[in-house]
């Protein structure tokens, strides 16, 4: 396998390298079975409810991680294609515990959409700092892009049918998109709003953001603790959501339905 000028790998690259994983496949299956069960009413609302977002959220992760991975590869970097990063598998990104298990965990009890780890990307491939800055953006706007097209059924009044849990759901899963695509923005260091400024800092500027990157994603969860800036998070969220038309309310009951575990009045 011969090598390009920046290190990343040159040659024809195999088909299975741009295939959906059986994972991923098996995910959506999922996805799709569990919301059709709850649209029509069979079954347990609330552990459907379950399956759905948890199918869903899932999913979306993978896709955060395939668009850095496809922006990359588009960049310079075919490194990502033989990582096996453009096959949606989410085994594939950096570690399933920080990527997958994680942020499962942080909506099971927090009904916050945490932002995955990232995949590895070979950035003196890239072809300019614009494109670097660009692979860092792809992730978060993937997420905006999905809660809007998840809030669309509501601003098109298309939610008048089926299992209103089916609805509750949707709108829980939309919010979760937009809480990631907020948390996901803020210019932290080692997360993709920090590493979106990233290209474009000084020599000086870089060695401090490079100290403070591996603790960013502990510093960022750490800091939503804090009343004040969890009360300015949800703003920012809530005045999101309401620009685009999600409807919060429903959001809320679709968490109540998701934390099945609990007892509830629904």
């Amino acid at each position: 396998m011969s090598y390009g000028r920046y290190g990343s790998r040159v040659g024809r690259l195999p088909r299975e390298a741009f295939r959906p994983s059986m994972l991923f496949l098996g995910l959506l299956a999922l996805l799709v079975v569990s919301g059709a069960m709850l649209y029509l009413g069979y079954g347990s609302d609330r552990f459907n409810v379950f399956l759905f977002v948890a199918a869903g959220w899932t999913v979306s992760l993978c896709l955060h991680e395939y668009s850095h991975a496809l922006t990359a590869f588009k960049g310079g970097d075919d490194d990502v294609a033989h990582r096996g990063y453009l096959t949606l598998n989410p085994l594939k990104y950096t570690h399933p515990l920080l990527s997958i298990v994680l942020p499962l965990l942080f909506v099971l009890i927090g009904g916050i959409g945490l932002p995955g780890g990232a995949v590895w990307v070979n950035h003196a491939a890239i072809r300019s700092r614009f494109m670097d800055s660009l692979v860092s953006f792809a992730g978060p706007a993937a997420n905006l892009a999905l809660a809007i097209l998840l809030t669309l059924p509501f601003t098109l009044g298309l939610d008048s049918g089926g299992n209103y849990p089916f609805w509750a759901a949707l709108a829980f899963m939309a919010f979760l998109q937009l809480t990631a695509s907020v948390l996901n923005f803020v210019p932290m260091p080692g997360v993709d709003g920090g590493n979106l400024v990233y290209p474009w800092l000084s020599p000086e500027w870089k060695r401090g953001f490079n100290h403070v990157a591996p603790f960013g994603m502990l510093i960022l969860i750490a800091l939503l603790f804090s009343p004040r800036i969890n009360g300015w998070f949800f703003s920012v969220v809530y005045t999101i959501g309401d620009l685009i038309g999600l409807p919060t309310g429903q959001a809320s009951d679709g968490f109540s339905y998701f934390q099945f575990w609990r007892t509830s009045g629904f």
